[in-house]
């Protein structure tokens, strides 16, 4: 019987949660969408310096520029953000407009190098973006935690700030 009481406890405790994290209000109503997260959108193993240079050689030909997002695996708002990253007005714009290379951080301890490079303060937090010009300069970093709670952000917010660093 304590089984059964526990099991629904746990239920009940679950549905409170979920539905305290749907929104209520007209102003959550285009948060960030929920996601899945996958296995590898921060693969182990991948040299991000020269994925870097490839992204530039890219962006120079097509006119875009660069977008680095650090974060890991473990990371739910990274899958967030890169799920926004490709749907909807946000995805077009960014799609347009930007090369994208994951930087993978493991748990703190990968590419420190490329982060201190490109301004990114990983105890603040993930994910964090760099945007680079084509050429390779740094033109953007999240320093304040502006992504490290990107299931809180809203879809406009993201479209907005898209449309500020896009290519020219």
């Amino acid at each position: 019987m304590k089984r059964v009481q526990c099991l629904a406890i746990f239920c009940l405790f679950l549905a409170s949660v979920a539905s305290a994290q749907g929104p209520t209000t007209d102003s959550e109503k285009h948060v960030l969408k929920a996601t899945v997260m996958q296995k590898n959108l921060y693969p182990d193993g991948v040299d991000a310096k020269k994925e870097i240079k490839e992204a530039q050689v890219r962006a120079v030909k097509v006119n875009k520029r660069v977008m680095l997002v650090f974060g890991g695996n473990w990371c739910y708002d990274c899958y967030v953000l890169d799920r926004a990253l490709h749907d909807g007005l946000a995805g077009q714009i960014f799609i347009t407009n930007f090369e994208l290379v994951h930087v993978n951080i493991g748990l703190g301890d990968k590419n420190p190098d490329l982060a201190s490079k490109y301004k990114i303060p990983l105890e603040k937090g993930v994910p964090a973006i760099a945007i680079l010009s084509s050429e390779g300069k740094l033109i953007y970093s999240s320093k304040n935690k502006e992504f490290e709670k990107a299931r809180t952000l809203t879809e406009e917010d993201l479209v907005a700030f898209l449309s500020k660093w896009k290519s020219k």
